[in-house]
């Protein structure tokens, strides 16, 4: 559990750059709801560190354009065994 705000929302746009994360799988490895790792990376960052956040911004909006490619193949997998 973090007790720094600021260090834990650092740490959300580190590992989101070095992994290629998505939201929810920053979610999942740091235990938390994906409501806060986007409150973390969207209000809380750009504070604390503006230049992470600009490189952590072009991360999250690729994600956000690739989703419904994501969802798509989640959907297919469901239904056809994969």
């Amino acid at each position: 559990m973090y007790t720094n705000i600021e260090q834990r929302a650092c740490d959300l746009a580190v590992f989101i750059i070095d992994n290629r994360a998505t939201v929810r799988s920053a979610a999942k490895h740091f235990g938390i709801s994906k409501s806060t790792v986007h409150k973390d990376l969207t209000e809380r960052l750009p504070r604390v560190n503006p230049g992470l956040y600009r490189q952590v911004r072009t991360l999250l909006d690729i994600n956000k354009a690739e989703r419904h490619i994501r969802g798509g193949l989640a959907t297919r997998r469901k239904y056809k065994g994969d």
